[in-house]
């Protein structure tokens, strides 16, 4: 599945991206504790999403951009990574310059949840050119639709929103609070239904890419369902595991828009 991506020249700088902040990671893991390199850390490695958008951004023309299914896929995949980058500057300037120790709901949420749409419309349009409509319509199509969103959704609601107090001072935080997780749980899930349902588009050439874009879903879904687990008992840090895992997630999913760039070179050769 990665062959084609050791001859790319994204892939290899999107590697050596992962690989500093991993070193970086693993540093400050061993002998930093609590030191304004954390900050560093938490401030910076988002600069991965940022390269993976812009990436993607290039890839989504050779697709045909807006005007085909899967080039509107992959601009929606991007625009995705991009809307974490922004998040995740936003939320640096008001931590780090404007001293707000928890800036939440805040612009910076508009990156990060804005993700979760994008997630689930490019996932969407994915099934779209997977033929999924035609298999759901068959009982074990109709089924895993029920079933996948129905388990994620409610192992989000027993972890985080059991027992939620409603503050209505506040809705927009009470929004971002059930649409986070929920968001979530339906992007994962739509992923896991375009792989299991999908025929064998292009000639086959499609699964394995689609099965790892879903395998970075997966892992962005870990990052931010560990991220609010770890923020409900007290226990999130910056620089800390989780922030390493959103690094994980950003670097999977370059690599899977990178090997939809090695799709569309293939059809054109053809």
């Amino acid at each position: 599945m990665l062959q084609n991506l050791k001859k790319e020249f994204t892939a290899k700088v999107a590697l050596l991206i992962f690989l500093f902040f991993t070193a970086f990671w693993l540093t400050l893991f061993l002998f930093e504790k609590d030191s304004i390199w954390h900050a560093a850390f938490g401030s910076s490695y988002g600069v991965l999403a940022a390269f993976g958008g812009f990436i993607g951004l290039s890839i989504a023309q050779r697709w045909g951009g807006f005007k085909s299914i899967m080039g509107k896929s992959v601009l929606f995949f991007s625009f995705g990574l991009l809307l974490q980058t922004f998040g995740q500057i936003a939320y640096t300037l008001y931590i780090y310059v404007l001293k707000i120790e928890l800036p939440y709901p805040s612009i910076g949420d508009i990156g990060y949840f804005g993700s979760i749409p994008c997630y689930v419309y490019g996932v969407f349009l994915l099934a779209k050119a997977s033929g999924v409509r035609l298999s759901i319509q068959r009982l074990r199509g109709q089924l895993l639709f029920l079933i996948l969103p129905g388990v994620l959704l409610l192992l989000s609601y027993f972890m985080f929103l059991q027992g939620y107090v409603f503050d209505w001072s506040n809705p927009l935080a009470i929004f971002l609070d059930f649409g986070y997780p929920f968001g979530q749980a339906i992007y994962v899930s739509l992923a896991f239904l375009t792989y299991l349902l999908s025929r064998n588009i292009l000639g086959g050439i499609m699964r394995n890419k689609i099965l790892f874009l879903l395998f970075a879903l997966v892992i962005q879904y870990l990052s931010d369902f560990s991220f609010l687990y770890l923020v409900d008992k007290g226990w999130w840090f910056v620089g800390g595991v989780n922030d390493y895992i959103y690094l994980v997630a950003y670097f999977l999913m370059t690599l899977a828009l990178i090997q939809l760039k090695t799709v569309s070179d293939t059809l054109t050769k053809k």
